[in-house]
């Protein structure tokens, strides 16, 4: 059976896009840069006639074409009403502080800057908070928002592609399941949060502040924890009791986000634990230690 997946990439500039086409093209993927709107329709429809092929197509899109973002609803219904496809849009997102180190570190010019509609000397601030207000509309509109803010490149690879395989290869649902500092910010691609600080936390102990939840003295001293067991169990009930239905209404993909004071103990130890059990039963797994920058696919 021909593979059929069709991907708008979109999002603030500096967050990722071009690491995202070429995560696709890796894929097999047909990938288009910057398609303007008015050719969108046209791209589909050229796609979806060739019957009999796969279709695995992406396109990406910024404000450097400002109409696209005007066109794209009717675009998406000519697209579903005339040739049946259902284009899923990926939506990157980052931090005001991480696109300004970004730019600083590439000197690369943002687009807005030469836009006619900026005032004199706008700074690369003000043209960062007005793309983010111009693109709102379609990060609303996104099947998948992604915040590539404590990501680097080979970890939103690894991302896009589970994200993206998780539609073309597995006939399941993916889970990602993550670790993160509450103190470093949520990870706002997350479908659902845990805070674990109120567990009991090795880091009060001299000889485990320097481990991880990788590490087996953490381990041995958080198995033991009565709380952290009971905890343990109210996680693994709520995944048995929400990820069939995600899984029944054609999720490909869900998020799931345990966060503790640091990143480094309770949290990885959860996010080990939980995925060597889910995959013991034939759940696809990608876990990822935000804090220890560590991004790993079960299989």
């Amino acid at each position: 059976m021909a593979e059929r997946d069709f991907i708008i990439v979109s999002g603030l500039s500096g967050s990722g896009k071009s690491t995202v086409l070429q995560a696709l093209e890796d894929q097999g993927y047909y990938c288009a840069d910057n398609l303007p709107a008015t050719l969108l329709v046209a791209f589909g429809a050229q796609l979806a006639h060739r019957e009999g092929q796969s279709l695995l197509a992406a396109v990406s899109i910024d404000v450097r074409n400002r109409d696209f973002f005007a066109a794209l609803p009717q675009a998406l219904k000519d697209l579903r009403d005339a040739y049946g496809l259902h284009p899923r849009i990926l939506f990157l997102e980052a931090g005001e502080d991480t696109l300004l180190q970004r730019y600083s570190e590439t000197r690369r010019r943002h687009p807005l800057t030469d836009d006619s509609a900026a005032t004199p000397g706008e700074s690369l601030l003000k043209a960062l908070q007005r793309e983010r207000e111009m693109v709102q509309p379609l990060a609303d509109m996104a099947d998948k928002r992604l915040d590539t803010s404590r990501i680097n490149t080979h970890q939103l690879r690894l991302r896009v592609q589970a994200w993206s395989l998780a539609s073309q290869h597995y006939g399941g649902l993916v889970l990602l399941l993550q670790s993160f500092a509450f103190k470093r910010g949520l990870p706002l691609d997350s479908d659902f949060v845990f805070d674990l600080r109120a567990l009991p936390n090795p880091h009060y102990d001299p000889e485990l502040r320097a481990l991880t939840g990788r590490d087996t003295a953490v381990q041995a001293f958080l198995a033991e924890s009565p709380e952290l067991q009971t905890a343990l169990e109210s996680l693994r009930s709520f995944l048995q009791v929400w990820l069939p239905p995600f899984a029944r209404e054609h999720r490909n993909y869900v998020t799931v986000s345990l966060g503790c004071t640091g990143g480094q103990h309770r949290s990885v130890y959860m996010v080990e634990v939980l995925a060597r059990e889910l995959l013991g039963r034939g759940q696809r797994i990608l876990i990822q230690h935000r804090e220890l920058n560590i991004t790993e696919t079960l299989t």
